[in-house]
């Protein structure tokens, strides 16, 4: 996060935020099985295979699964962009925004199994959006690292480092805390149909990224 310019960091806070949405949405629907958390999602796995609860075990593999397809997915799309880094993200962030419509759409039908594969799948792909030598520069949906980063470079300006270096990566938990919590109280308004806000500020941040001026690439090194 500290090697990219405040609009790029911007677009990561904006982004987990995006993901923190979609990630309640689907947590609440599926009653406690995270779209876009898989860590987390591992752990809830073993524990179903450990106490013999195989359906529980089996969703959960499924939803890993989709994950990591997703995230192939969206590697596929920027690797076929060409190296453009403007161009990349605003294609990455395209499929990420016609998944999320198909999830929507899914979910005003009724299908919400669609819904949940397509969201799943979005928020794999997504994970593309900041991406140096073929691998995620920033992690947009998972916040351990994040979490990480804050307590070390706490830690360095206790002993003379930067002193405020580690307020990028607070900005990106904050957003997926800030994303999650509107997603839960969009569904309880609106059920799944609350993926058409995600759709909306997913297409929002696509135009964004293609049409706003910054700084495409980071500004210093890692």
């Amino acid at each position: 996060m500290v090697g990219y310019g405040r609009k790029l960091q911007g677009l990561a806070i904006a982004l987990s935020a995006l993901a923190g949405f979609v990630d309640a949405l689907g947590f609440v629907t599926l009653g406690g099985v995270f779209v876009s958390f898989m860590s987390g999602n591992s752990t809830r796995m073993s524990v179903g295979i450990a106490d013999g609860n195989w359906s529980q075990a089996a969703l959960v593999a499924g939803i890993i699964g989709l994950f990591l397809l997703g995230v192939v997915l969206g590697g596929v799309v920027a690797e076929a962009t060409g190296p453009d880094r403007r161009t990349r993200k605003t294609s990455v962030l395209a499929a990420v925004s016609t998944l999320l419509f198909v999830g929507a759409v899914a979910a005003g039908l009724g299908w919400t199994p669609v819904a949940v594969v397509a969201m799943t799948l979005a928020m794999g792909a997504e994970n593309n959006v900041f991406r140096r030598d073929g691998e995620t520069s920033v992690a947009l949906t998972y916040m351990t690292g994040a979490l990480v980063k804050i307590g070390q470079r706490l830690a360095a300006a206790i002993f003379g480092g930067p002193r405020w270096t580690w307020l990028p990566y607070l900005g990106l938990w904050a957003g997926l805390v800030s994303g999650a919590t509107l997603g839960a109280l969009a569904h309880r308004m609106f059920g799944l149909h609350a993926l058409w806000i995600a759709t909306v500020g997913a297409v929002t941040l696509t135009v964004a990224v293609r049409f706003l001026p910054y700084s495409t690439g980071p500004t210093r090194p890692m």
